[in-house]
């Protein structure tokens, strides 16, 4: 294993992976092993590939392109750019490899670099407007709320930016257990708390103006004799709604809370590093293994499981309109019923692996890929 960021190991998942004959933590990791084929499916419904933007390669990290209305901002490589008609607008480039972004709103774009410097650019123009280091590797895309700039080191830390000029408002620091995952798991902000997992299985609530802990739940407990067993770390994204703040772990559980005061709803034994997402009435995940779930969300209860892409690495399922989209290792895009799990059609990227979250923009579905190519999918 590599040692990196102070005392901490951290294992790569993802493409961003530290791990030297480690395979069996590397999702990526399939040697020769062919990947299972995919049965045919009787398409339900109609997919185009109406467009397409060359933004540069995210190389190891995990790019998220975000939607503000219409407008899309994405980066790839050392630049960001500005997608509007699906056309690029403007195309920055900020002086070094991007490693995490895009965080946005409708007259600011943040991203990160692996040297720790936060950029922040103009929506408009795509000029820079100011640049601070924060003093260790950023992964993560920035997340703005009510006038802060929320960033996520891999070291554990936290930091809370002036938006206007980069200056630091606070820091929320962690003790990190001995091994942990190296993940691109940002922030979530939702009625104006941050909600961020960590290595061990922590869900934290924090206040976004003075970084003061609002509550802290437990997803999972580290297990085992050795560290690596002990692994128990929020890899992914936890996801909000009024009714439940949940969060998966790896080589732990899925556990979803009251986000008022972070009090248990309920608790399920899955072991997910890509990620879950929910609706009105389920929790999706996709679990190590490469099963879709779908979770009742008041219960926990199984509703349905779909296997078909096992062994093919999934990226966190998103409910994207009527369907659940979810695209897996070679940038195949598999949209599924939010009902049963089932397929209901496909669309091939360029075969690439897709780990960015696909959005709904303006009616259309847009993924990002691996290599750089960012895809407008029309439902016809």
């Amino acid at each position: 294993m590599k040692t990196l960021m102070r005392k901490s190991v951290w294992l790569g998942l993802g493409l961003a992976l530290a791990l030297q004959g480690c395979s069996s933590l590397n999702p990526f990791s399939s040697g020769d092993k062919k990947l299972p084929a995919l049965k045919p499916v009787a398409s339900q419904i109609r997919l185009n590939d109406t467009w397409r933007v060359k933004v540069g390669a995210s190389e190891a990290y995990t790019l998220q392109p975000v939607a503000v209305l219409d407008v899309i901002f994405a980066a790839g490589d050392d630049q960001v750019m500005r997608i509007e008609k699906r056309s690029r607008v403007w195309k920055t480039d900020v002086g070094a490899a991007v490693s995490g972004g895009v965080g946005a709103d409708g007259e600011n774009v943040l991203v990160a670099t692996p040297k720790g410097e936060v950029v922040a650019l103009a929506a408009d123009t795509g000029k820079v407007r100011w640049r601070v280091r924060v003093g260790a590797e950023v992964l993560a895309a920035p997340a703005i709320v009510d006038g802060v700039v929320v960033v996520r080191a891999s070291d554990g830390r936290l930091f809370g930016l002036e938006l206007a000029d980069g200056k630091q408002r606070w820091t929320y620091q962690r003790v990190l257990p001995p091994l942990a995952v190296r993940s691109a798991a940002g922030v979530v902000v939702d009625n104006k708390m941050v909600f961020v997992g960590f290595p061990g299985g922590k869900l934290v609530a924090l206040n976004p103006q003075n970084g003061n802990l609002m509550w802290e739940g437990t997803v999972a407990v580290p297990k085992g004799t050795t560290e690596l067993e002990r692994v128990a770390d929020i890899a992914s994204l936890p996801v909000m709604g009024p009714k439940a703040a949940c969060a998966v772990a790896y080589q732990g559980r899925l556990a979803c809370f009251d986000p008022a005061n972070g009090s248990v709803l309920w608790t399920r034994d899955i072991s997910s590093a890509a990620g879950l997402d929910m609706d009105d009435k389920a929790v999706f995940v996709a679990d190590d293994k490469g099963a879709i779930h779908a979770l009742d969300l008041s219960t926990g209860a199984s509703l349905w499981k779909q296997e078909q892409l096992v062994g093919r690495t999934p990226a966190r399922p998103r409910v994207l309109g009527n369907y659940l989209v979810v695209a897996d290792v070679e940038g195949i895009v598999h949209f599924l019923s939010r009902d049963d799990g089932a397929f209901v059609a496909r669309q091939k990227t360029d075969g690439s692996p897709v780990l960015a979250d696909p959005l709904r923009v303006n009616g259309e579905y847009v993924v990002q890929t691996r290599n750089g190519s960012v895809y407008g999918l029309a439902v016809q």
